[in-house]
């Protein structure tokens, strides 16, 4: 069952664009892009959500990084 989320397809499109092209302008590589992510995701987990729930959101997270990888897998 595919999951729907409340934001619109175009919104997450716009917000990936814009975060492509300073990735883009910084000439980053792969490596360096997946360190800020990763980092982006530890800062929002540590700045937003209880700390008696981080390590839930982190693993469901984890978990829809790898279906999301899988499904692409042949």
């Amino acid at each position: 069952m595919p999951i729907t989320s409340k934001y619109s397809d175009q919104k997450i499109e716009t917000i990936l664009a814009e975060i492509a092209a300073v990735f883009d302008k910084h000439d980053a590589s792969p490596e360096l892009v997946l360190m800020i992510a990763g980092n982006i995701v530890t800062n929002v987990l540590n700045q937003n959500i209880a700390e008696n729930q981080r390590k839930a959101i982190a693993e469901k997270f984890a978990q829809a990084l790898m279906s999301s990888i899988e499904s692409t897998i042949h």
